[in-house]
């Protein structure tokens, strides 16, 4: 949004972007911008207004009754102040004295494009900016989009003379482009910043699956003949999840964030009752880290469950601050794309992540020394080397791989 441009009510006035967080901010009034108090980028305060909008200001008095709030996919005929004119815009002036075509810039009115237009531009991937809307006042409206989105298929690729871009590699001179950082992007790269600050050490050991991977199937077999239940299939992670909960009642310290006393300026630990387990997660905008709350409480197909909704929010980017913040300790899995050891890096925050690789088939012996299949999949832990010792996490790590090896204490210990 720019000054002087109108919003309707609910309008999209700007994405606001917390630690992994992406929240669109809406209008609640119909209006005219009139101040911007930050840029794009800037740190905005809690609290702290965003915007002036002049709810009549910049409308002609004769035209207040003809502006309706209308369903998204109605186009409106609002009319707006001209962003150079001291008065409302008369649209009889916007006329070029030599063509008798507008004069006016693409995309200059984009803003007063309905919610519904601005959908169909991301449906049929067109940038609002590049069309000439027909619309009142440079509007631009649905058949506006179809046509330009249809003159962008039918038109023929131009045959170039330039040189492919293999030959400009090989024979031209070394060209370098700029891009900016997208808002997760720019996120990461401020909290990867501060976390590299903490001293870190790997611990990783290959962890035997073959009696979870037995067991699994049949687990899915008995949801998937129960067609009332919310969970048909469960994966690995849940079970790797509930284990490190499990863990975390032996090894409280690994649950904890490192503070200073405010009293005596000194460090101190601060240890948390709630196993808030962040899963770090692939997503179309980036790495995302939601939150599993109180997973101490939950039953491997709660965690199956809800690692489900948080992936469908994820990938739609829709995840909110409540479901990115208040991790206490996080896993990280990278299984599913490939790689078998990581060093993943504690968020701040935190001090100890977990990082898991991808399952593979490979030969081992058994306790008779017969040759055998064996499913092994190696755990690579990070931990905050100020606070924590590698014997600690060694014996962390332990309680965890027996859990997962043996599943069937798992059960038995469960609280």
């Amino acid at each position: 949004m720019e000054p002087e441009a109108f919003v309707e009510e609910f309008d999209k006035l700007c994405e606001v972007q917390s630690d992994k967080a992406s929240v669109e901010i809406t209008s609640r009034f119909a209006g005219v911008i009139k101040k911007l108090h930050y840029e794009a980028g800037d740190m905005a305060k809690v609290g702290k207004p965003l915007v002036d909008i002049d709810i009549q200001g910049a409308i002609k008095e004769d035209d207040l009754e003809a502006i309706e709030v209308k369903d998204a996919a109605e186009e409106s005929t609002t009319e707006v102040k001209d962003k150079q004119a001291p008065k409302p815009m008369d649209t009889t002036q916007d006329v070029s004295s030599d063509t008798g075509k507008s004069s006016k810039p693409k995309g200059t009115h984009a803003a007063l494009a309905t919610p519904a237009v601005r959908h169909l531009t991301k449906t049929l991937k067109v940038n609002i900016a590049d069309i000439n809307g027909t619309g009142r006042d440079g509007r631009v409206l649905k058949d506006d989009v179809h046509q330009f989105a249809k003159q962008r298929d039918t038109t023929p690729v131009a045959s170039s003379t330039k040189p492919s871009p293999t030959s400009t590699i090989e024979n031209g001179p070394q060209t370098e482009t700029i891009a900016q950082l997208s808002n997760v992007q720019l996120q990461m790269f401020k909290s990867m910043t501060k976390s590299l600050s903490i001293p870190h050490f790997l611990y990783s050991d290959e962890i035997n699956f073959t009696s979870l991977s037995t067991l699994r199937p049949k687990i899915n077999k008995s949801l998937s003949n129960n067609p009332t239940g919310e969970v048909t299939k469960v994966s690995y992670l849940p079970f790797i999840i509930k284990a490190v909960s499990m863990m975390l009642h032996d090894y409280p310290s690994l649950n904890s964030r490192v503070d200073t006393d405010s009293t005596t300026s000194k460090p101190v630990l601060v240890h948390r009752q709630q196993h808030n387990i962040g899963v770090a997660m692939d997503t179309p905008n980036g790495l995302l880290v939601p939150v599993l709350k109180n997973v101490s409480s939950l039953s491997i197909l709660s965690i199956a469950r809800q690692l489900t909704e948080l992936q469908a929010l994820a990938m739609a980017g829709r995840l909110g601050p409540s479901e990115l913040s208040g991790g206490t300790i996080t896993v990280s899995n990278i299984g599913n794309i490939g790689g078998t050891t990581l060093s993943p890096v504690i968020i701040e925050g935190q001090v100890a992540i977990l990082g898991i690789g991808k399952i593979r088939t490979v030969p081992a012996f058994d306790e008779e020394g017969a040759l055998v299949k064996r499913q092994v999949c190696n755990f690579s832990w990070s931990a905050d080397h100020r606070v924590v010792d590698g014997a600690t996490m060694a014996r962390a790590a332990r309680i965890v791989q027996g859990f997962v090896e043996e599943p069937e204490n798992m059960v038995v210990q469960l609280r």
